[in-house]
């Protein structure tokens, strides 16, 4: 008689699953990205993207754990562009900060490489206070503190987020729920329309 195999212990992949290397870790990035760009965070679970990266969903554990460390590390490789936003805006004269932060913003947005992992975080940010955690700890604070120090006004901060405010609230607009005109308008006009007003939150007395 055929001795039946042992059962492999929950939660932990065969060595064969974890021998699979960068390129499966990768894939299954790539696929927690769709899935929760498409279907936002409570919709989406650990089994729907091992399904569809094609592996155990074992294996999504073993890589990074819990639903919220996935959305995390899914979106981190794509959202941390945004956290060197500084580092270009700081680069010129205080006077055109708005328009370079804008432009740097919207050239995120419009790249489609960058923009699932954008839609990602925005659409779950709205609807759950766990993904919502997550962009403040990947974008907002990162982000709008330096652009804080930058300015070096008493209300900085407050400043900081109403520019943010702003460029995100019209990203929601544009990207998300895709009202007309705006989501079909050309960037560059979108730019210099919104620029002078970033530019005002930061810096108008």
């Amino acid at each position: 008689m055929t001795n039946a195999a042992a059962p492999r212990r929950r939660g932990r992949p065969s060595r064969t699953q974890t021998e699979a290397g960068p390129a499966t870790r990768d894939r299954i990035l790539e696929a927690a990205r769709e899935e929760f760009s498409e279907r936002g965070y409570d919709k989406t679970s650990v089994r729907g993207i091992a399904k569809a990266a094609g592996v155990d969903s074992a294996l999504v554990h073993h890589y990074f754990g819990t639903k919220e460390q996935v959305f995390e590390a899914a979106v981190e490789v794509v959202v941390a562009p945004a956290l060197n936003a500084p580092a270009a805006v700081e680069e010129g004269p205080l006077d055109g900060i708005g328009e370079r932060l804008t432009h740097f913003f919207f050239g995120i947005w419009e790249n489609p490489a960058t923009r699932t992992s954008l839609l990602a975080v925005l659409r779950s940010a709205v609807n759950n206070e766990t993904a919502a955690a997550v962009f403040r700890r990947l974008v907002v604070a990162q982000l709008l503190r330096r652009i804080a120090e930058r300015i070096d006004v008493p209300d900085a901060e407050l400043r900081a987020e109403l520019a943010a405010s702003q460029l995100v609230g019209i990203a929601m607009l544009r990207y998300v729920i895709k009202i007309e005109p705006l989501a079909s308008a050309d960037v560059e006009q979108i730019i210099r329309r919104v620029a002078p007003v970033v530019q005002g939150h930061l810096t108008a007395t």
